[in-house]
């Protein structure tokens, strides 16, 4: 039987969980900011002109220095992608992205290590990730200290 008694309650448990999170505070705070973020014309057009922008590296970096604009659009990018950094709205949206990033990173490594230890959890966070233990073929070349 594929649907146990074990397996409905892990999930209602799991679904529990999601809830809980969905109403934190960090979720508000997550919703807040992306509400901002969508109503901001500033951001909008920032965001828009760095997409355009992008698109225009991607296909000089096909070509890499021998592109004949190389350098200016280089530049720009790095410039626009400063501006972006540094507006009040998109920086609050991604510290609230983070932290809601942090917190799924936080949840898989303890259900994951709540299993076993040996169960790896990707994380896309070098924090979690420096503390898994790892059993080599991680292309680092062993200077990750794993063998």
């Amino acid at each position: 039987m594929l649907a146990t008694l074990e397996r409905l309650e892990i999930l209602d448990v799991s679904e529990e969980i999601a809830n809980m999170i969905l109403q934190s505070e960090l979720m508000d705070e997550y919703n807040r900011s992306l509400y901002t973020l969508r109503h901001d014309p500033e951001a909008q057009k920032m965001i828009a002109h760095f997409t355009k922008m992008k698109d225009k590296y991607e296909e000089v970096q096909r070509f890499g220095k021998y592109h004949p604009d190389y350098r200016a659009v280089t530049l720009e990018t790095r410039e626009l992608k400063r501006k972006l950094d540094l507006n009040e709205t998109i920086a609050a949206f991604k510290k609230a992205e983070q932290e809601i990033q942090n917190l799924l990173d936080e949840l898989s490594r303890m259900v994951g290590s709540a299993v076993s230890e040996q169960i790896k959890v990707p994380s896309g966070n070098p924090y979690f990730d420096s503390l898994s233990t790892c059993s080599g073929g991680c292309g680092s070349g062993g200077s990750c200290g794993c063998s």
